[in-house]
């Protein structure tokens, strides 16, 4: 049934009504009518909550009414991947089909093999029902369907009365003081939907009128969004932003998808591209070639072949966009890729994604910030806070990410959509890896012997994870996880883990977080004062199937391997360990803790590490901090530095051009005196 508010006028504002679900003694409540609809999809997102009798007894006794019903019974089959359920619905007397999935090409493909080619409906059920019957009128009852109601059905529900009613007390309900635990009156929420417009580009009003669409692309450009949103409406509004432009503009449509390391625009871009079923690329692919891990450098971007493809799309050509191989730091190939009217939608995502010599070929504009990028600033903060020692963000922002500085963050703010992802990877249960780790020894067979032989896959890594903690904690102190942040070497990359991992029982709970550094904010952490403490060299052999992935670690220095088993699903990861008889084995310390605790004492320095493997860090360290500095100096012009080092600075290059000229004086002055010399003994020779 569909709540109408007290305040809503005649006119049907669907999205101003609120939709309640019953689903034998549960309710279930959403605002309106969230759909998407793309074609002969239909994208629902997962926006509703469970609420008890009471909640709804109370919305009508504040005069909510209810002015549509039906019932809906279904039949549904499920594969795994997509279900197909037969739905009649009363008031209208029809049964439907339909499919539901997660993934978008999963259910189109499962609809052409059961032979089901439409026509398909994208109107809702509400929507037909409204078209048949129209939209109550407030005096009417609500429209209620035919069918007799019997046994529990025929209980009707009760509204809370008040103990007491002070006639006149408070004029509206917007004018009563609502605790922080309430939520916000409607005034103060943002709004239900956002109302994406056109601006010309000589103009910024919205320009509303007819226009012609084969000028409409080169003069008509998306009016940016004045406010920030969350993840999940910041979906919401994009999509809505590619259907307009589709709409208005014809395909194909790019889109840029620009922010720091770490803030979710992978994850958007993919959730996006599920939605409205087109291409993915990264920038990162358009790197010419990485030297010494300085990754994230704006000068590294072969632009001109970006710009090729860019223009091959933007005509409707078919185009090679590269492939690049981080592991090498090499271009190692290229795949084609064409915009048909099927797929007319790419989308470029990458840290420099609306940087100016690339967004002015886009069409929209989508920036996204916070994400595990902000967990960083704020670790830092915190451990400057801890020992006194507090520091201002835009220090850090200078220390740490001198590239975002100056490439990435003063073009934010011009994007279309601002997003703010707020999600935190490690707080959010349905995000994390669970693990099983044990050193019982397990034969390669019975690995083999519990992964799905059809899916199965393996590979080998090998990685070296540094930990470095800020100074002021005692030497003497034992060193823990907490107090570092751990950065691992792999496959070319520098990869950053930001918090501890939480523990619960023989498991170990692991955030699902790929949080890709350049060398040059490593080697910022160094100079903000961080120490590296320890670190451990290692090799892993993974072997995995989609649904579990069990990595045997080799670890330098300790002689038995250990074994780990990961997965999103807990009783799964739990029966792999039973199957591979590793019950009552499991450990859940770390790495660090298992190196600690068999490093003797009379071998350890401060730092926590063998005296034979201090040279191997200070070795790693310093090329770390060479490299970084010299990344950062090259592509940070503006960066800012005190007034006594400006000083010193220009000095020496005062003191160096001097020297310079005085090198350049020199050899004029010796060619002149040798020319004038020689042309003397000319003249005197002729005479």
């Amino acid at each position: 049934m569909y709540l109408r508010p007290p305040s809503a006028s005649e006119e049907a504002k669907i999205n101003d009504w609120i939709k309640v679900r019953q689903s034998g003694i549960r309710y279930y409540l959403s605002l309106g009518d969230q759909r998407i609809v793309d074609k002969n999809f239909i994208i629902r997102p997962k926006a509703e909550f469970e609420v008890g009798r009471m909640t709804l007894g109370g919305l009508l006794a504040l005069g909510y009414t209810v002015v549509v019903s039906y019932k809906r019974a279904s039949t549904t089959v499920n594969n795994g991947k997509v279900s197909m359920s037969f739905e009649t619905i009363d008031a209208l007397g029809e049964t439907f089909m339909v499919m539901r999935g997660t993934n978008r090409k999963t259910v189109g493909t499962e609809a052409l093999r059961v032979g089901n080619n439409g026509p398909w409906i994208t109107k809702s059920y509400l929507e037909m029902i409204l078209e048949r019957k129209s939209v109550p009128r407030l005096s009417t009852p609500p429209l209620v369907t035919n069918a007799s109601m019997t046994g529990s059905q025929e209980t009707t529900i009760i509204a809370p009365k008040p103990i007491r009613v002070t006639p006149d007390f408070v004029i509206g309900l917007e004018d009563i003081s609502q605790p922080w635990t309430r939520s916000p009156t409607k005034s103060k929420m943002e709004p239900v939907l956002a109302t994406w417009q056109f601006i010309s580009s000589d103009s910024s009003e919205p320009d509303n009128s007819v226009l012609d669409p084969s000028s409409f692309r080169d003069t008509i450009r998306l009016a940016p969004m004045p406010d920030s949103y969350d993840l999940d409406r910041g979906l919401l509004l994009a999509v809505q932003a590619i259907q307009a432009l589709l709409e208005n503009k014809g395909v194909p449509i790019i889109v840029g998808i620009g922010g720091p390391s770490g803030s979710g625009k992978t994850s958007l871009a993919h959730k996006m591209a599920n939605i409205i079923g087109c291409e993915v690329v990264s920038l990162e692919h358009y790197y010419i070639q990485v030297k010494d891990f300085k990754h994230d450098d704006y000068s590294s971007l072969d632009l001109s072949f970006l710009s090729k493809n860019i223009d091959d799309i933007r005509n409707a050509r078919r185009t090679k966009v590269p492939i690049f191989d981080l592991e090498s730091g090499a271009r190692s190939g290229f795949k084609e890729l064409e915009v048909s009217e099927d797929c007319g939608v790419i989308i470029f995502e990458g840290v420099y994604a609306l940087h100016p010599d690339i967004r002015v070929s886009l069409d929209l504009w989508i920036a996204v910030v916070g994400g595990v990028h902000s967990h960083l600033i704020s670790r830092v903060q915190r451990d400057k806070s801890r020992v006194g020692c507090f520091i201002a963000q835009n220090e850090i922002m200078t220390t740490v990410f001198p590239l975002f500085q100056q490439h990435i963050e003063p073009h934010l703010v011009h994007a279309h959509l601002k997003i703010r992802n707020d999600f935190d990877p490690v707080l959010s249960p349905e995000s994390s890896l669970f693990v099983l780790k044990s050193n019982k020894k397990v034969a390669y067979q019975d690995i083999l012997a519990i992964l799905d032989p059809a899916k199965f896959c393996s590979s080998v890594q090998k990685f070296i994870d540094i930990y470095i903690r800020l100074p002021g904690i005692p030497s003497n102190v034992q060193l823990t996880n907490s107090d570092c942040i751990r950065v691992r070497i792999c496959e070319g990359r520098f990869a950053l883990l930001i918090r501890e991992p939480i523990r619960e029982g023989n498991f170990i709970i692991q955030p699902k977080v790929d949080f890709d550094i350049s060398i040059s904010t490593v080697a910022g952490l160094l100079n903000l004062g961080y120490q590296a403490v320890a670190y451990i060299e290692a090799s892993a052999f993974i072997y995995q199937d989609g649904k579990i992935l069990i990595e045997v670690d080799h670890l330098q220095d300790i002689s038995d391997p250990y074994i780990q088993i990961k997965g999103v699903d807990k009783d799964a990861v739990a029966a792999a360990g039973s199957r591979l008889k590793l019950d009552g084995s499991y450990t859940t310390k770390s790495y660090l803790e298992i190196v600690l605790e068999r490093l003797p004492a009379i071998e350890g320095t401060s730092g926590g590490i063998h005296s034979q493997q201090s040279s191997r860090l200070l070795e790693i360290i310093e090329f770390i901090q060479s490299q970084g500095c010299s990344s950062a100096s090259e592509s940070s012009s503006n960066r800012v530095v005190s007034p006594i080092g400006g000083t010193i600075e220009e000095m020496q290059s005062r003191i160096r051009r001097l020297e310079r000229w005085l090198a350049i004086n020199t050899v004029l002055w010796t060619f002149f005196m040798s020319a004038l010399v020689g042309f003397s003994l000319y003249q005197r020779r002729r005479q």
